[in-house]
């Protein structure tokens, strides 16, 4: 088995705020990061004390600067970090201030995809396209937050976003059923799907996603640390990948439930058998389903065939 921290990713699903070190949120003020959840709710609870943390320019710099270190600890050669700018910089009553400060601590491996709960009103989110716009180390925008909540009141918006280049993500299919889904593809014009693992109740809809190849962002551990699935050996990523659809592999929020991306991988191998060859394929899928250029993906791409060579 060769070592997995050596195989090149791309990482496309993981939240900023949910990637800090503990010992640097101690420092800003909180007590623990990580810890057990018994549903998306107490999540988002825990979620929002660990953004009241975050008050000043250089408290942003610096989780965007360590997080760019972890991750390339972890074999991470393109990122794309999830990050709630608008609802920052109201809360601190400046609205350029918190992506400013994260954009300076990101190196050039690392984009920034700005995102929107559906439970915030339309007005931030028209925020959020703004900010997209004037920032072009912003690769995309995209709906967050429980997903009963419609993306309907954002049509209008969304239409805007697609039809000036934007790219839309969003989450769908995690802790709502396939009709979220195909509302982020239909209304929400979505490039990719978050998560997306609730997309096996529909035979329907897995027949779309196939023959579009619209890539999932799979994040297993955050998936049974959340309850949204029971345990590792229970998770669908293999029925996933059976039905032939593109799915990548990510941490979502990684400090909140303990893992990181070569964990992931590596207990992909461990629960599910996959050999060295399949989690190859899975890093490929990241780097196809990536915003990156094409130089970049075809130098990726180089790298994993690269690491198939090297003596497990």
């Amino acid at each position: 088995m060769r070592d997995l921290t050596a195989l090149p990713k791309a990482h496309l699903h993981v939240h900023l705020e949910s990637s800090i070190r503990p010992s640097t949120l101690a420092e800003f003020g909180f007590a623990s990061h990580a810890t057990e959840f018994d549903g998306f709710r107490s999540f988002a609870d825990h979620n929002s004390l660990v953004r009241q943390c975050l008050t000043r320019p250089e408290h942003f710099t610096r989780i965007a600067a360590e997080f760019c270190e972890d991750q390339r600890a972890q074999g991470v050669h393109h990122g794309e970090v999830t990050f709630t700018a608008a609802a920052h910089g109201e809360r601190l009553g400046d609205p350029e201030m918190p992506l400013e400060a994260v954009l300076d601590g990101l190196t050039p491996e690392f984009s920034v995809i700005l995102d929107h709960s559906r439970r915030r009103g339309v007005e931030r989110f028209a925020k959020t396209l703004d900010l997209a716009r004037r920032h072009d180390r912003v690769v995309a925008i995209g709906m967050a937050g429980e997903e009963r909540h419609s993306m309907a009141p954002f049509a209008e918006l969304l239409d805007a976003a697609r039809d000036s280049g934007i790219k839309l993500v969003h989450h769908a299919g995690e802790d709502a059923g396939p009709d979220s889904i195909l509302e982020a593809l239909d209304l929400g014009h979505a490039a990719r799907i978050g998560h997306g693992i609730r997309c096996l109740e529909s035979p329907g809809l897995v027949a779309r996603l196939r023959d579009e190849q619209a890539p999932l962002e799979v994040c297993p551990s955050s998936n049974v640390g959340l309850g949204l699935v029971p345990s590792w050996p229970e998770h669908p990523l293999p029925r996933l990948v059976d039905a032939g659809l593109l799915v990548t592999v990510n941490t979502d929020v990684p400090a909140s439930v303990g893992t990181d991306l070569v964990t992931e991988f590596a207990r992909i191998r461990e629960v599910f058998g996959y050999d060295d060859e399949a989690l190859a394929a899975l890093a490929r899928a990241g780097v196809d389903a990536s915003f990156a250029s094409d130089a970049s993906k075809a130098e990726l791409h180089a790298a994993i065939a690269a690491w198939l060579t090297l003596d497990p």
